[in-house]
């Protein structure tokens, strides 16, 4: 067999591969020879018939078949024989087969590119330093009881922290405009649900008032035709619901968080945030690493990689949108390739250059780690043997868990070698980077 590989540019690579002759041609007649021990002719018993009724009955299609499993079978050896490695499937053309002559066909593919590492040492990481407050505790506690509230109708007028029940018809100039008119609306009032102007205009008024509202439009406004556009709005409010919260030691609430007083309540809360606080560090400092690791390192992508990535993205995309009974061509009008071609090209590009990593730094996978994240997981579920067991039993699932450890692992290697620099925040700014300094 003879192979020559040509690099037409990049990282796309031609393969041609000859295949002489009589290795078709044997490979022919033994497929033949094994048609004709099963072929049922007409005038034969089945296994007698003569080779040459065989070929002339057979023929073609046994050379199609033959053809078919040479270009398969020869193609690893090809790409061994001249040291290829191919990133993604190939194309592969049949440019000659004609009888009694040799096999040639082309593999088009793109190879892997050569990872060279910038001075990882390089790297320069914020390291949050941040204290989980009674204050912090107290915020987790209320929003624990607001979980559970319940609300009571009230005659009094409506203030902050109510919720309200009401029609509005809003109007520019005497003419509605798109997503300015709602029929029995609920909103919180004083929890940013609706514009401030229209939230404050509401406050102060009972159930069954019908009232007018001037509402002025931010200049960023979402909407271009009422940026920074003063609309008037009418308003007849239905209802004013007021919000009751049970207690901190309320027994049934504390029974519900499976605590027994306000001092276990709050022990519970604290851990739960001092973990929240170590995942969101961690989840912090990956990231930095990860952008790091890409900015400081070019690198050619391969482009069947990158296509290869896409089909997951979208079918991700319509698990999160709930789009799944939508057919799928139409899926593919709405959720077009250019929409994730930038991300895959970036999971491209990190998962290339955390293989090198892994190559130079001899990074091995801990089998433990991948017990102890296995155990995080199921702690979040009631029957968590029964998660583990779950997972256990698919081995594509386990493959993801590791494929996650040893990811881990590898941004440990990069932040141990890392200049770190203390940046104080609160917890808020931890788990809301848009949270104000």
């Amino acid at each position: 067999m003879e192979v020559n590989l040509e690099a037409p540019g990049g990282l796309k690579r031609e393969m041609r591969v000859t295949i002489p002759a009589d290795r078709v041609s044997k490979a022919i007649d033994e497929r033949l020879r094994t048609m004709s021990q099963r072929a049922k002719l007409p005038g034969f018993r089945p296994g007698k018939a003569p080779l040459k009724v065989i070929q002339q009955q057979f023929g073609p299609s046994a050379r199609m078949d033959v053809v078919s499993d040479l270009v398969q079978r020869s193609y690893p050896e090809a790409l061994v024989k001249v040291g290829a490695r191919p990133a993604g499937q190939p194309q592969i053309n049949v440019t000659a087969e004609r009888p009694g002559e040799p096999l040639e066909y082309v593999a088009s593919f793109e190879v892997y590119p050569e990872v060279q590492l910038s001075d990882l040492s390089a790297m320069e990481i914020e390291q949050p330093v941040v204290e989980v407050t009674e204050a912090d505790v107290d915020r987790l506690v209320l929003n624990l009881r607001k979980g559970r509230r319940e609300l009571s109708s009230v005659t009094r007028a409506a203030a902050n922290g109510d919720m309200v029940k009401l029609d509005f018809d809003g109007k520019l100039d005497g003419e509605s405009f798109a997503g300015g008119k709602g029929e029995g609306v609920e909103i919180e009032l004083g929890a940013g649900q609706f514009l401030p102007d229209l939230e404050n205009g509401i406050a102060g008024h009972v159930a069954g008032d019908e009232f007018e509202v001037p509402v002025n439009f931010p200049a960023d406004y979402r909407a271009e035709n009422l940026q920074g556009k003063t609309a008037q709005f009418s308003v007849k409010l239905h209802e004013v619901k007021e919000v009751v919260l049970p207690a901190p030691d309320d027994a049934v609430f504390l029974d519900a968080h499976k605590v027994d007083s306000v001092d276990s309540l709050r022990a519970k809360a604290r851990e739960a945030l001092e973990n929240e606080k170590e995942k969101a560090i961690q989840r912090r400092q990956k990231n930095q690493v990860m952008e790091q690791l890409a900015e400081r390192n070019s690198l050619e992508i391969p482009k069947s990689l990158v296509e290869q990535e896409i089909p997951g993205m979208r079918q991700q995309a319509v698990q999160r949108m709930n789009m799944q009974n939508v057919p799928a061509e139409k899926l593919a009008e709405m959720l077009p390739a250019q929409l994730f071609e930038s991300g895959a090209e970036r999971k491209v590009k990190l998962g290339l250059l955390l293989g090198e990593v892994i190559k130079q730094k001899d990074v091995k996978l801990d089998a433990a780690k991948v017990d102890a994240a296995l155990d995080a997981m199921a702690r979040d579920f009631e029957q968590p043997e029964q998660v583990k067991s779950y997972y256990r039993s698919r081995p594509e699932m386990m493959d993801g868990l590791r494929a996650m450890v040893i990811e881990d692992q590898v941004v440990e290697v990069l932040l141990a070698g890392a200049k770190k620099t203390d940046k104080p925040m609160s917890l808020e700014q931890l788990l809301n980077p848009q949270a104000p300094a």
